[in-house]
């Protein structure tokens, strides 16, 4: 049963390319292929075996609603895919797999697909960033009305506002790409994470693997969930991030304020019922986004008390929260591009408002500040 109309509206379909069953297929057969070749290289398979397993991971066509169905009642995807290439080659069944474990497979493909997610999130992530230091300089100087507890405070640079939403994005998209270059890696252990029966070259088969995927080798780390979890955070920070600009940009674009609003895109922002209304509906998708990210992380914050050498129910929850994640954050950095792209900023409205409040229009160090985050980039 497709689900694009419960997820396509929060997300972008480039995400969802990234961890739909084909990208996932594709990976795990890549993962099988390119151990095969590891281990031949390192004189544990015949290279004809290994080549026979390549050719038939690049040519095989498979069921994901089959595979899906046997994955449930197997407990992993691992056990149906690799059945199903033992079974197209008998003489090389033996060779299929060996040394590796189901987790290896299953955590190595998340890993390539949380890469490839962060490097599709650091697109968006840039031309917002940019649109948004273009905003902030040419309001820096511009006298607006400070609100604190949501109740007229003191005068502020229009631009300070958005230089902080600006640091705010940067800095977690930063916070999100380190620990992306850190956990996000091979899982390579085998059975019960010793690396047994590869005649003391599993290092070498590692490396060797890490390399043909695109990850970086690492010591087994199948019990040891803190980096996934810190992964979850860093995307659920990002998404926060954004969903600070989209509340102030909801806030300022009410009736009552006018000094901000989304830009009027045909077909975007209208009402069913009210044809009058022009809503924040990028503002919507980030805030929506906010609401479900903090309580998909405690889900994989309750499963780092893993047991022993492979948990039990705590892993295996975090794939589907994790592409849940990216899948929102996705969502959430392109609506808040396209918002930033086109935010129309009325400085009528916002003189008449601080004007209003009778506080003047004493900025204090607005315009040094703005500098100093868009320099800083989110690291002040």
């Amino acid at each position: 049963m497709s689900q694009l109309l419960r997820t396509r509206p929060a997300t972008t379909d480039a995400m969802l390319a990234i961890f739909d069953d084909a990208a996932t297929l594709r990976h795990a057969l890549a993962f099988e292929a390119a151990l095969a070749a590891a281990e031949a290289a390192e004189g544990l398979l015949a290279s004809e075996d290994a080549a026979a397993i390549a050719d038939l991971c690049a040519s095989i066509v498979l069921d994901p609603a089959a595979l899906a169905a046997e994955a449930g009642h197997a407990g992993t995807l691992a056990i149906p895919l690799v059945a199903r290439l033992r079974a197209a080659l008998p003489r090389q069944a033996t060779a299929v797999h060996k040394g590796t474990t189901s987790q290896d497979l299953a955590d190595t493909v998340l890993s390539c697909q949380i890469r490839d997610a962060a490097a599709l999130l650091r697109s968006d992530v840039d031309a917002l960033a940019a649109d948004l230091a273009r905003l902030a300089e040419r309001h820096a100087a511009t006298p607006a009305l400070g609100r604190t507890l949501l109740q007229d405070a003191r005068p502020i640079g229009f631009g300070l506002r958005i230089a902080h939403w600006h640091a705010g994005i940067r800095g977690a998209a930063r916070r999100l790409e380190a620990e992306v270059a850190r956990h996000a890696v091979l899982q390579f252990g085998g059975a019960a994470g010793t690396r047994e029966g590869l005649d003391g070259k599993g290092a070498a088969v590692a490396a060797r693997l890490g390399r043909a995927l695109g990850l970086a080798d690492a010591p087994p780390w199948h019990a040891r969930r803190d980096g996934m979890a810190g992964i979850a955070a860093a995307v659920a920070i990002l998404i926060g991030a954004l969903g600070k600009m989209a509340r102030d940009v909801s806030l300022l674009s009410q009736n009552a304020v006018e000094e901000a609003r989304e830009p009027s895109i045909p077909g975007r922002g209208g009402s069913s019922a009210m044809a009058h209304k022009r809503n924040p509906t990028g503002c919507q998708i980030a805030l929506a986004a906010g609401h479900r990210a903090p309580g998909l992380v405690a889900g994989v914050l309750f499963g780092l008390p893993a047991e022993g050498e492979r948990g039990l129910g705590g892993w295996q929850a975090e794939g589907p929260v994790l592409a849940e994640l990216f899948l929102l954050a996705a969502g959430s950095a392109a609506a808040m591009a396209e918002v930033a792209q086109g935010l129309a900023i009325d400085p009528v409205a916002i003189a008449r408002n601080l004007d209003a409040a009778g506080l003047g229009e004493d900025i204090g160090e607005s315009a040094a500040l703005v500098s100093q985050l868009l320099s800083d980039g989110g690291e002040g």
